[in-house]
């Protein structure tokens, strides 16, 4: 059976799931030492949805959100998304900086704070998947965006679309004191690195 990404179930989303929670953890930790206070974290969810159903999950094409894109290359390649309801993007910032940020008009100091949050969380998934595979993965400069979900969710949509019509969610949430963050992380490696992450875990032969 030719590998697809629509055959990614069983051991191969329980190993995606795998990879979900020790990211997680790791991220969890490095907010913590970067704040210097104790981030909460829930076990993270991980589904493989239809491309079409994602803005339908961010609330519609029209919500604002904030996206910090990136790619990865080395042994795999591919691109992580991260999305943040304007909500947990707000928190996340008034967390960093303690002082309330109440609104999306984003200045240079909290573009830049997120650009750096976003890479801190999507270095933990990526460094997951590295620890665990022995893979050698770098990543890209994060870029921020503050649009419409629609807006921010479409080069990477055209770009993936080539590849599948499905795609990778993990969804964290974070909490510190009475502040909550839901963390949306789509995963979208080509399809050879797919391959190449389950061999060497062990899991896919050549042939398949």
């Amino acid at each position: 059976m030719k590998f697809s990404v629509e055959n990614i179930k069983g051991l191969y989303l329980d190993i995606i799931k795998e990879i979900g929670n020790i990211g997680a953890g790791n991220a969890a930790t490095s907010l913590s030492e970067l704040i210097n206070r104790k981030i909460e974290m829930e076990v993270p969810s991980v589904e493989i949805l239809d491309t079409e159903q994602i803005v339908k999950i961010l609330g519609g094409e029209d919500l604002v959100v904030c996206g910090v894109y990136l790619n990865f290359h080395g042994d795999i390649n591919g691109t992580i998304l991260l999305i943040l309801d304007i909500t947990s993007s707000n928190n996340l910032l008034s967390i960093l900086f303690q002082r309330p940020v109440e609104n999306f008009e984003y200045n240079d100091l909290e573009i830049s704070a997120l650009q750096e949050i976003g890479n801190i969380l999507s270095s933990s998934y990526i460094n997951s998947v590295s620890s665990l595979s022995n893979l050698k993965i770098n990543i890209s400069v994060p870029s921020v965006s503050i649009d419409m979900a629609g807006s921010i969710l479409s080069v990477p949509a055209i770009e993936y679309g080539t590849i599948s019509d499905k795609i990778i969610l993990i969804e964290n949430k974070l909490s510190e004191g009475g502040s909550e963050i839901t963390a949306k992380f789509f995963l979208m490696p080509d399809i050879d690195s797919f391959k190449i992450l389950f061999k060497s875990l062990g899991v896919l032969t050549d042939e398949e």
